[in-house]
């Protein structure tokens, strides 16, 4: 046998031991000591048999199967398969994710919670949808539509604003010319003259200032006694109310009181006047009657003083 025909034989043999090492560790490290679950997305770009499944951002397994749902053509199921003991709980959510930018497409599941019940074989994991990259192109689009309109807005207003600069600057101009600084230098030269003249004055005034608060200073020194006096007037004045107040309450008490008990008195003597309205009623019909006995008596007393001797009448006189 010659040189080629060893090299081909070695190559050969390394490339099938390479095959049986990769088929049984693969069995061993999925095969056997893995648990299946599935997931279902709208979007599994990218995902196929094989594709790595990941736990936490950790490969924990792999995709075994890509496949439309019978039960909802517009979802898709992926069954997917990772190490026994991947703490895979009721919180924990896949999505379709990738390591990088320049990686492929990988199935990505959250960790979840400490506390949340842990997943049994087979059982569905809880799915977020990303953005596709169809949809974030359309995004890209509107977007830079909408800036190409604003580019041209922005545009239209800053001439706009470059013209009323401009415009802004030529009135700058105008108002700092020869003639303006001019005007200006002899409004200072007058003000600086006149500060010159009112200096005088303004000492004046100054001084008389001084003199005037001085003046308060001896006047409030001269009113402390009085505020002194008025402190204690108002104190003495205090005192005695307060040595006032207790009798004039214990006065108003009393008063209090017997109004209380007037009162009642009244109220009693209305209940008895209630009482005895139909006697009073008769009594005073008897006192008006006697009273008109008694007017009828003095009429007979006034007219015929005799009728209280005699008790017949006299006879008339007889005519002569």
């Amino acid at each position: 046998m010659n040189t080629e025909a060893k090299v081909g034989t070695f190559v050969i043999a390394c490339l099938i031991l390479l095959g049986v090492t990769v088929y049984y560790v693969g069995n061993e490290q999925w095969g056997r000591h893995s648990t299946p679950y599935k997931t279902y997305l709208k979007y599994a770009g990218g995902v196929a048999p094989g594709t790595e499944v990941l736990f936490g951002g950790i490969t924990a397994g792999r995709v075994t199967g890509v496949r439309t749902w019978s039960q909802d053509p517009t979802r898709i199921e992926i069954l997917l398969e990772v190490k026994e003991g991947t703490p895979v709980n009721q919180k924990s959510v896949a999505k379709l994710g990738s390591v990088s930018l320049m990686s492929s497409p990988a199935i990505s599941i959250t960790t979840g919670a400490q506390n949340a019940q842990r997943l049994t074989a087979g059982q569905v994991i809880a799915s977020q949808e990303t953005v596709s990259i169809d949809e974030m192109t359309q995004k890209l689009s509107g977007i830079a539509d909408s800036a190409q309109v604003l580019i041209t807005q922005t545009q239209g207003e800053l001439k706009g604003i470059s013209g009323q600069a401009q415009m802004l600057l030529t009135n700058l101009n105008e108002v700092t010319g020869t003639t303006n600084r001019r005007q200006v230098a002899e409004i200072l030269q007058q003000v600086n003259s006149m500060v010159a003249q009112q200096s005088p004055k303004i000492d004046r005034i100054t001084d008389q200032v001084l003199r005037v608060s001085r003046n308060a200073d001896s006047v409030i020194q001269e009113i402390g006694p009085l505020v002194n006096h008025t402190d204690a007037t108002v104190a003495n004045v205090n005192l005695t109310i307060d040595q006032l107040r207790d009798p004039i309450r214990q006065d108003l008490a009393q008063l209090q009181s017997t109004m209380d008990q007037a009162k009642s008195l009244m109220g009693s003597m209305q209940t008895v006047v209630q009482a005895n309205d139909d006697n009073l009623h008769d009594t005073i019909e008897n006192l008006r009657i006697a009273t008109e006995n008694l007017d009828q008596l003095t009429d007979q007393v006034t007219q015929r003083p005799w009728s209280l001797v005699r008790i017949r009448q006299p006879k008339d006189r007889k005519i002569p």
